[in-house]
């Protein structure tokens, strides 16, 4: 069996600086540097990373990044070779700013990312039906995320939704389709209207997404750590303490750390562990899939920070 990620990538372009810039204001930052990016490709190494056979399907551009990434992504063990290179655009481009506290601002332009479409629907059909779960984004088109969740839904795929970057609501039709929904806290917000910003916020939200046809909600609440809600329990996870230093990929760590964990066949509670787990390792480094905990430091980190039920 295998875990099939269906989303972006991106090359990124991250620069360090002591604080983040206020409009208009022109800083002097401190360091820069470029990696593989993107919310698809992120995810799909974080779980690879873990021990998780992990298969990407997408596109990249027709430029000097594309060998790159692709090289990059294979160094993680990843299967890359349903990811398409797009001789018509260029490689999606991350343009990212770390601030001394760990808080950034990105600027994504799609590039080939936003022509994915009906020939890539198509590769993911032919090796789906090994899967055990499909993870999906929303930086490529909405019209196609929906598309990979109808085609797994029909073949008893579990999807796995990460609602981002954020994009208000989404199409009615598609929340039924979901298995586990993953907002963040502004993205829950977004999606409903309303401030999340605690445990009973999220829970009140994530029963809203319950009601929309989504049967398992996870609220991502950052250093506070993770609310979940399913059909006869809802629970929090609290996050470990770290000293966070870069939470750019943190989000996409914890969904890679989710679906590997469910991959292995564990609870949904303990896969929340594993994401939460996965988050904050990934915050103590620089970089999105370069700061991606390895498995053995992740077992050395769960094996000091928690009771054996949940490693």
């Amino acid at each position: 069996m295998s875990l099939i990620v269906f989303g972006s990538i991106n090359i990124d372009l991250a620069a360090k600086t002591p604080r983040l810039p206020q409009p208009g204001e022109t800083i002097i930052g401190s360091n820069f540097f470029t990696a593989g990016g993107g919310k698809g490709a992120n995810q799909a190494v974080a779980a690879s990373r873990l021990g998780t056979s992990t298969h990407l399907i997408g596109r990249v551009g027709n430029d000097k990044f594309a060998e790159e990434l692709l090289t990059s992504l294979q160094s993680y063990g990843l299967n890359t070779e349903n990811v398409l290179i797009d001789k018509s655009t260029h490689s999606g481009v991350a343009i990212i700013a770390v601030d001394d506290s760990g808080q950034n601002n990105i600027i994504v332009i799609p590039g080939a990312n936003n022509n994915v479409g009906d020939a890539d629907i198509e590769r993911l059909k032919k090796v789906l039906s090994e899967a055990t779960s499909l993870l999906l984004q929303l930086e490529i088109p909405l019209k196609f995320v929906q598309k990979a969740a109808k085609v797994a839904r029909e073949l008893g795929v579990r999807v796995i939704l990460d609602p981002a970057p954020a994009a208000g609501d989404l199409p009615i039709d598609l929340y039924p389709l979901i298995d586990i929904i993953t907002p963040n806290e502004v993205e829950a917000g977004q999606l409903f209207g309303f401030p999340v910003n605690d445990t009973e916020t999220a829970i009140r939200a994530a029963k809203q997404l319950q009601q929309r046809g989504v049967e398992n909600v996870i609220v991502k609440l950052g250093d506070r750590g993770a609310v979940a809600v399913t059909a006869d329990e809802s629970f929090f996870v609290p996050a470990f303490a770290v000293r966070a230093i870069d939470t750019v990929a943190a989000g996409d760590a914890f969904n890679g750390g989710l679906a590997a964990a469910l991959d292995g066949g564990r609870s949904l509670s303990e896969a929340v562990v594993w994401g939460c787990a996965a988050g904050a390792l990934c915050a103590t480094k620089v970089g999105a899939q370069v700061a991606m905990p390895d498995r053995a430091t992740f077992d050395k980190f769960l094996q000091h920070n928690l009771a054996a039920e949940f490693r």
